[in-house]
């Protein structure tokens, strides 16, 4: 899974890529300007989002789909001068924003911040809406990846990404198979107030920040067989999930506003929602993340109860779940949800076996 990156070794002389970010800032520092700058992408925790996550393209794909790449780009271009509605990482993205002003109130020298990144397959052309529609909401996103119809997939490294955002499952689970944080984003069915001065992320457990191992035992043998393999298990460790990094990369942040003595103004807030039960399941949980060394600020354990209601209260920016059941609750009662392709759960749907095609010989 993708790490947190390292700080800087101390070395006696600066490395050729030192070098560049050091001529790269003098340069910048040089210029007469309000616009921060992008922070090293070692130091940050970097978000990828694509063009359809952080706006709202369902028309401009419809025509992709029904007239082809030519029409598309051209009517990009023709309307570039228009911007794109906000789509469902849209809030996310100025919530991330948010936290960076924070930060460098507190620490104005500092350049461990959320870098956010436009990682799109989209033609060059469709760039100058891109670019429109971002300095018309005054989004701070100096980073563009654009790969002209190819996946992006594989600049996801080299950008030292955290999480990757994105309409497309498939691209998806090509990232968390190359040990990158990664969903699929769904824009919820109606509006929610969300909180403009702290950053709300709810995770699930299971196939989520950790791995599926309790869920298969779930999914093939019961949930008596389960609930006494975690307590016969409770002092071991889960192993991690493919958003765990992002929850440290989170954690990492938080502790920033921690030493400032800003832990009750802290603006980033983190929330666990499972289906667990606590008293028969929740103990390895907690223990897990203490063996982390990792906080969640609210841990909600649900005993199997739907997620949707509670989610309608704590409003989260962005609610990441490992089965569509759970994502299609959520987003019916207007919290914008991140589905995480991963472990078994994906044969399965509200508890039932889905019909795998049969191979061919």
């Amino acid at each position: 899974m993708s790490e947190i990156k390292p700080e800087d070794p101390a070395t006696a002389e600066l490395s050729a890529e030192e070098k560049d970010w050091a001529a790269a800032k003098a340069f910048f520092d040089s210029l007469k300007t309000k616009v921060p700058r992008p922070p090293k992408p070692r130091n940050a925790v970097t978000i990828a989002v694509s063009s359809r996550t952080l706006f709202n393209m369902v028309a401009e794909r419809k025509i992709y789909e029904d007239d082809g790449l030519e029409t598309y780009v051209g009517f990009q271009v023709k309307h570039e001068d228009e911007p794109l509605k906000p789509g469902p990482a849209f809030p996310f993205v100025k919530a991330l924003m948010n936290v960076n002003s924070r930060l460098r109130e507190l620490y104005p020298d500092s350049e461990e911040l959320f870098d956010i990144v436009l990682m799109t397959n989209n033609h060059a052309e469709v760039g100058v809406r891109l670019i429109n529609s971002i300095n018309h909401y005054g989004l701070t996103i100096e980073r563009f990846c654009m790969t002209g119809g190819e996946s992006p997939i594989g600049y996801l490294k080299a950008y030292m990404t955290n999480l990757y955002l994105s309409k497309d499952s498939k691209k998806v689970i090509d990232a968390i198979e190359e040990g990158i944080a990664a969903a699929t984003m769904f824009m919820s069915e109606k509006e929610s107030n969300l909180s403009d001065t702290q950053l709300r992320v709810a995770f699930d457990g299971d196939a989520v920040l950790f791995s599926d191992e309790s869920e298969i035992i779930v999914k093939q043998h019961g949930l008596d067989s389960f609930f006494e393999h975690e307590k016969m298990n409770e002092n071991k460790p889960l192993a991690q999930g493919p958003l765990k990094c992002f929850l440290e990369a989170l954690g990492k942040l938080q502790r920033k506003f921690y030493e400032k003595n800003e832990r009750m103004n802290c603006p980033i807030r983190t929330f666990l929602v499972t289906a667990r039960s606590a008293a028969s399941s929740g103990a390895r949980v907690l223990k897990t993340l203490r063996t982390w060394g990792l906080e969640i600020d609210e841990a909600l354990f649900l005993a199997g109860a739907p997620k949707g209601p509670l989610l309608q209260k704590i409003r989260p920016h962005i609610f990441f779940d490992d089965q569509m059941h759970h994502i299609e609750g959520a987003k019916e009662l207007g919290t914008i949800s991140a589905h995480v392709p991963y472990g078994i759960g994906q044969k399965y749907h509200k508890g039932k076996l889905i019909e795998q095609p049969e191979k061919k010989e």
